[in-house]
């Protein structure tokens, strides 16, 4: 049986100079980046968060992801591992309740180079290779636009009303229940609904969780999608302008539309393809990343993740 794991490259700017964090393990006695298995009922960006919390006290939100290393550990079961670039501000280093323990002997930061050389294992190297080359770009500084399908509701045929006024079925409200850690893992602090209730009663849940108000606009509404008054453009161009991570929870016909204004708001190219990444699952969600720097550079990278 394979086995899933998740971590991050975490990285802060010292003096100028950007840092990654490596970690000297106690009974490996090795020195690795940051990672630990997928516990039951998990999702990877969800396990990649709290991992980092457990082995270096760290609080963090993850940025662009930088691919998946696999190998074969000695019990000769394959070990799968995503990996992200993960922003460490002061305030977490200050925070930090680590301490030396029996997983973990200590804590290094170093610039990449040095942690290239530092390093005990080949495939731990090609993720930082990977962020090294995100540092040669200039694009580590970046945040994120979700786009977000509502969760399972009623039928159309089922229900006698409305069609805005459509609510989540029981499937539906455990859906925008499990979705809430993965989303939180991406440090969102705007979330925008369509004005549907089931857009609404989706996002809810997490607005809860991380505290943050939610707003409903017609803008990204279907109906209004369908009868030609929503504003995407003008949505996605606020969140652009803006360049803080959001949720945009919508509907299906809408969010191919959403993806492909961000790309043309950001100077992205292959809009079919970009816009084929909105084509979701109820509850289904894409991670836009985006410099917060160069907004204009483009799609830095896409992730879409689905209800299991």
């Amino acid at each position: 049986m394979t086995v899933f794991a998740a971590g991050a490259v975490c990285w802060r700017v010292v003096d100028g100079k950007i840092k990654v964090l490596l970690i000297h393990r106690t009974r490996h006695k090795d020195i690795s980046l940051p990672k630990g298995k997928l516990d039951p009922g998990e999702v990877l960006p969800q396990t990649a968060v709290r991992e980092i919390a457990e082995e270096t006290g760290l609080k963090v939100a993850l940025g662009v992801p930088l691919g998946v290393t696999n190998y074969v550990m000695p019990n000769h079961r394959e070990k799968v591992v995503h990996y992200w670039a993960a922003e460490v501000t002061e305030e977490a280093v200050l925070n930090s309740t680590f301490v030396p323990n029996n997983e973990v002997a200590a804590l290094e930061w170093m610039p990449v180079a040095r942690a290239l050389a530092s390093i005990s294992y080949k495939r731990d190297a090609e993720i930082l290779k990977r962020f090294q080359a995100l540092v040669d770009d200039g694009l580590t500084n970046t945040f994120a636009i979700i786009a977000l399908r509502h969760a399972k509701a009623i039928p159309a045929f089922d229900f006698d009303g409305r069609d805005s006024a459509r609510p989540l079925t029981h499937r539906g409200e455990l859906e925008a229940r499990s979705i809430v850690a993965g989303l939180s893992a991406f440090g969102p602090t705007v979330i925008r609904s369509s004005t549907a209730l089931r857009c609404q009663q989706t996002v809810a849940p997490t607005a809860d969780a991380l505290g943050i108000t939610l707003k409903k606009t017609d803008s990204i509404a279907q109906d209004a999608f369908e009868n030609g008054t929503s504003d995407i453009r003008g949505q996605v161009g606020k969140r652009v302008r803006r360049r803080v991570t959001s949720i945009l929870c919508s509907h299906g016909p809408v969010l191919p539309e959403i993806m492909r204004e961000v790309a043309l708001a950001t100077g992205s190219t292959k809009l079919a393809s970009i816009s084929r990444a909105g084509d979701l699952p109820v509850a289904g969600y894409t991670v836009i990343h985006l410099s917060r720097d160069r907004p204009g550079a483009g799609i830095i990278a896409i992730e879409t993740h689905v209800p299991r």
